[in-house]
């Protein structure tokens, strides 16, 4: 429960001020066969101008592999306060990770893009290995990675 907390007082931040309209979205991400250790995401929203805004997940718990995920660690400048509750298991290659958060919906429509960094250990580092506009109408697409990641996808 303490994850969906997270994400939801994140995202509640982000709407207008007096509204706080949520909907459950569940993000869907499989990876592929790459034949290493469990995967390392961390599943965050940058705004329309590419700024920072929050993370929404980091599957991994050891953090002294977080600086792989560097797009991510650059943004946040490494700090765990970013993550504390919303952690979970790596995911193993051929796994997908699935996770219903509650989701503002000033975030969709309005520019706001949802970014995944990979990393494997002994494996290359996938910064923005996944980049996808929130939007209404790519719910339900399937949006291939460009390394570790099969397919990602969200639905409303």
């Amino acid at each position: 429960m303490r994850p969906l907390l997270a994400a939801l007082a994140l995202t509640t931040a982000l709407t207008l001020p007096g509204v706080a309209l949520a909907r459950p979205v569940t993000l869907s991400t499989t990876l592929t066969q790459y034949g290493g250790d469990g995967a390392y995401l961390a599943l965050y929203v940058t705004d329309p101008a590419g700024k920072y805004v929050g993370t929404l997940w980091m599957a991994g718990r050891k953090s002294k592999y977080y600086e792989h995920l560097s797009d991510w660690y650059r943004a946040t400048g490494g700090d765990l306060a970013q993550i504390d509750g919303i952690t979970g298991a790596s995911v193993g290659a051929g796994r997908t990770l699935e996770i219903t958060l509650d989701l503002a919906d000033a975030l969709f429509d309005a520019g706001y893009t949802l970014h995944i960094d990979a990393a494997v250990e002994d494996m290359r580092d996938s910064p923005n290995e996944i980049a996808v506009p929130l939007t209404s109408a790519g719910a339900g697409t399937p949006v291939p990675g460009r390394r570790y990641i099969a397919r990602f996808s969200y639905d409303m």
